[in-house]
């Protein structure tokens, strides 16, 4: 132990923070758990206390380290001993994530990145409390071109108007789209309704060359694909 380390004067954690944060230097993300990546996040949030025992509670009450990022601001102040400055820090580490994990599919052909285009939308909607109603505008290359969330609504229901899907893909000279909504329950079973909005959808396409490629529901259980289920 070095003599800074064991100075009365030095709080017991700032050893381990930076042990900790040599070994994320060293080995990676992999090699730490996620209670560990938590307590690098809320370092800069908290700088004068031991974080380990706020981040394993983090854990325990979200499941992972995933989870923990992708719960709302509302869910995090739940938390005791978890203010406004570490949850945003939590909230910037997942939007530079959502970020990131978009690059890896916008400008690129969909189909060849259809592991990560499900990944992206999996990070960014299966969480969700409340259902939400994103498009993926392709070109004639079948390029992503443009990832757009249309509709928000309830715990179990997102109004969808045909007619404005179709027209923003005119809008944006996409040729065809892959409509992407997740279900709050975590059960991606496609409902009799979301089957039918999607045969309107469809149907509407029809008319003026625009393609539904597939409807992908997800959720924490997963994914469901309407042409895999031959929905579409």
């Amino acid at each position: 132990m070095s003599a800074a380390e064991d100075s009365d004067d030095t709080p017991h954690y700032a050893g381990h923070r930076a042990r900790l944060r040599t070994r994320f230097l060293k080995a990676g993300g992999e090699a730490l758990a996620d209670y560990e990546l938590l307590e690098l996040i809320l370092f800069r949030a908290i700088p004068r206390r031991d974080v380990k025992p706020l981040a394993k509670t983090l854990i325990q009450k979200f499941g992972s380290f995933a989870d923990t990022l992708a719960a709302s601001p509302g869910r995090l102040a739940e938390v005791a001993g978890l203010g406004e400055a570490a949850i945003t820090e939590i909230k910037i580490v997942q939007a530079a994530a959502l970020k990131l994990s978009q690059a890896q599919v916008l400008n690129r052909p969909a189909i060849s990145s259809w592991q990560a285009l499900l990944d992206y939308c999996t990070a960014s909607m299966a969480t969700h409390v409340i259902e939400q109603f994103r498009i993926l505008f392709l070109d004639r290359k079948n390029v992503l071109i443009a990832d757009e969330i249309q509709q928000k609504g309830t715990v179990d229901h997102t109004p969808v108007y045909p007619r404005e899907v179709i027209k923003r893909a005119l809008e944006l000279g996409a040729s065809a789209v892959i409509l992407v909504h997740n279900h709050p329950s975590g059960d991606v079973t496609p409902s009799r309704a979301d089957i039918e909005m999607t045969k309107l959808i469809v149907k509407a396409g029809e008319g003026v060359g625009v393609k539904v490629h597939d409807h992908l529901i997800v959720g924490r259980q997963g994914h469901a694909s309407f042409k895999t289920l031959r929905l579409i």
